[in-house]
């Protein structure tokens, strides 16, 4: 199956369009020391339907060696039921890259049931928000035709630009 990444970024943060919501049950949190289970729950619950495979096989060594790299950063997003539980909504990385001072959100997404609530932008205001606090000079993202239909949509109203894409096949059988 031939896939499209389109990569997007912000260069300044006037470009950025937030669309903070009012989601009072919803807590999102620098997860500053999660455990590899915390990891995998997030990665698997929003990346399975959207073949993220790179990361789902990392033992915990792996996983704790790229949390404790200093240039990667976990949010994590709750939603508290009615009974006091914490459902997880969402969740995003943001990666240092110290090459060109830049901050990447390396990952980000929402759980199936967050779909249609306007979280997605929510959400995406709270990782760019998150992203310039780290001073860089811009922020970037990229998606690709495998991800959700409202993904790229959502950046370009948020104000991203594309500046490359790419093409490449995937096995559909994986």
């Amino acid at each position: 199956m031939q896939v499209t990444r389109t990569y997007l970024e912000l260069k300044d943060r006037g470009q950025f369009k937030s669309a903070f919501a009012d989601f009072p049950d919803v807590a999102i949190a620098h997860a500053k020391r999660p455990l590899p289970e915390l990891y995998r729950q997030c990665y698997r619950a929003v990346g399975e339907a959207f073949y993220w495979r790179d990361r789902w096989d990392w033992t915990d060594d792996e996983i704790n060696r790229h949390l404790g790299d200093p240039a990667i950063q976990l949010f994590v997003a709750t939603r508290t039921t009615g009974n006091k539980h914490a459902d997880l909504a969402g969740w995003y990385e943001l990666r240092r890259v110290v090459d060109d001072d830049s901050v990447e959100i390396a990952y980000f997404g929402i759980v199936a049931a967050e779909f249609g609530r306007g979280f997605g932008k929510h959400l995406l205001s709270s990782a760019v928000q998150d992203a310039w606090a780290l001073g860089p000079k811009r922020v970037w993202l990229h998606t690709c035709t495998l991800d959700h239909p409202n993904a790229l949509p959502n950046y370009l109203k948020r104000g991203f630009t594309p500046y490359r894409t790419e093409k490449y096949e995937v096995d559909s059988a994986s």
